[in-house]
């Protein structure tokens, strides 16, 4: 029988991505969640047994830890009202008191590097937690990480922002803080691991990545990456936590209460200053992930062309470093999108026979004299226009070329996604589809996406912006249209 594993904040980025590890390794997995239905939206979701309720209620919390052999704590309550430091002391208390009676055998908990001695209200919550769990009576690992590199993660998602869409910048000082940051895949590596130390440890442990940073070499080390222009970056000393944490409030769409924690903590240095853990879990044969190669696997999605509308098709069978569904809405970089959806008023072979045809001499369904524009401009700039045309004016093939687009999916009859190869700041899809609906109506769907490079990335889109509703909008009504007189040309065929 194995051994019954109890994940708290499994909604959370942390957690989220530990269950499907933790399953995979064998292990049965409990999760204590206070909203259930946030566990509808994961693949896992039947895998797993789920107790709802409040991690600040004795009786949930004890019922969860039921039987369990390991329970990891990974809860906290940055962004809530109220006093969160004796919120975060009360819940870690019912928590410990309710392990131990319950006979739980193991406890890992995941907190902040503290080596600092003003710590900020986070971080020092963060280590008191730490030493109510490492004084519960029950064995516990408490684990200490700066900030978590990964697509989701909070302190990622804020430096992904400031770096992608400011040039130029003016900072607080706290740029020039000294950061030892760690990849989210070795985070979960030392997590899972953890669970077979010996019983008899029962200490805090330092874990980060193998370079040592500052938060401005961090912004550079992102922009580099991401193929973006150094960074021009100004420190200076007037911008206090509060002003700061509005500041990054309004240059990216991580909330202020949520972000004033973390700017706060940025004052600290947190740097490891043991590295005990490798004598009980050593590193894997081809180390850790640097800081660049982790921003690498966090971008890999977006690099590797295979992105939906807010990430929803990321899978947990992929990298711990991909984004998930039950991410935050903000997390995942700035992604635009335009969805439309019509009635198509015709058969579904004949939508598609119309789908299948655009570009080339059949055009694409909408202002001619702004599609032949938009090729112009494209070509003064170096890109291919509309003159490469395509191959056949009927079947698509995945590969080929369709003006200045290519395709990059082709479900025949279902779906044609088509990623833009025209000159711009980022990177742009256009998918058309087939679908039908409860009802079994045919229905077009039209689904263009883009991702910007940088601040011209988004004053691209926007400049572009008031003109997708008739661009966009007329291709709906054009392409059903065509569909259903292809309709008619077919029956009245049929009867001649």
């Amino acid at each position: 029988m194995s051994k019954l594993i109890l994940v708290t904040g499994a909604t959370g980025y942390v957690g989220g991505r530990l269950v499907p590890r933790l399953l995979a390794q064998g292990y049965s997995v409990r999760v204590l969640v206070r909203h259930p239905e946030r566990v509808a939206q994961h693949p896992w979701r039947d895998q797993v047994e789920i107790v709802a309720g409040d991690a600040e209620d004795e009786g949930t919390v004890s019922k969860a830890l039921e039987g369990v052999s390991a329970a990891f704590y990974l809860i906290h309550a940055i962004g809530s009202s109220g006093d969160f430091e004796k919120i975060e002391r009360d819940t870690a208390h019912i928590f410990a008191k309710a392990a131990k009676n319950q006979g739980v055998s193991r406890i890992i908990y995941l907190g902040g590097l503290q080596n600092d001695e003003k710590l900020s209200a986070h971080l020092r919550s963060r280590a008191e937690v730490g030493e109510i769990l490492l004084k519960s009576g029950v064995p516990t690992i408490a684990f200490g990480a700066a900030v978590i590199i990964g697509s989701g993660s909070l302190s990622f998602e804020m430096l992904r922002y400031i770096t992608e869409r400011l040039p130029a910048m003016i900072t607080p000082r706290w740029v020039r803080t000294r950061i030892q940051p760690i990849a989210i895949r070795d985070v979960l590596r030392y997590l899972t691991e953890a669970i077979e130390i010996p019983k008899e440890i029962n200490r805090s442990f330092d874990i980060g990545g193998p370079d040592v940073l500052t938060y401005e070499q961090m912004m550079q080390g992102y922009a580099k990456v991401a193929g973006l222009r150094r960074r021009i970056i100004l420190p200076i000393n007037i911008l206090s936590p509060k002003l700061s944490s509005r500041w990054v409030g309004l240059v990216t769409p991580v909330p202020a209460h949520i972000a004033r924690p973390l700017v706060d903590s940025l004052k600290s240095e947190v740097i490891c200053v043991e590295d005990d853990i490798k004598k009980f879990i050593p590193d894997p044969p081809e180390g850790l992930l640097s800081f660049e190669q982790a921003v690498e696997l966090a971008l890999q999605r977006v690099k590797q062309a295979n992105v939906t509308s807010r990430w929803s098709s990321a899978s947990v069978d992929g990298a711990p470093s991909d984004p998930l569904p039950t991410d935050p809405d903000w997390a995942g970089g700035s992604l635009y999108t335009d969805d439309r959806v019509a009635i198509a008023n015709a058969t579904a072979e004949s939508l598609w026979e119309v789908i299948e045809g655009v570009g080339g001499e059949n055009g694409w369904y909408s202002f001619p004299l702004a599609w032949e524009t938009r090729g112009l401009i494209d070509r003064i700039f170096g890109g291919p226009g509309l003159r490469r045309g395509r191959r056949n004016p009927k079947n698509l093939l995945v590969g080929e070329i369709v003006d200045f687009w290519r395709v990059e999916e082709c479900q025949r009859g279902k779906l044609l996604r088509l990623r833009a190869e025209m000159k711009m700041p980022g990177l742009a899809w256009l998918d058309l589809e087939v679908r039908q609906d409860e009802n079994g109506e045919v229905e077009y769907h039209q689904h263009a996406t883009y991702h910007p490079k940088g601040l011209l990335g988004h004053l691209y889109w926007f400049s572009v912006w008031p003109f997708h509703g008739f661009v966009f909008g007329s291709m709906v009504r054009n392409i059903t249209a065509a569909a259903k007189k292809l309709d008619k040309q077919k029956a009245n065929q049929a009867a001649s």
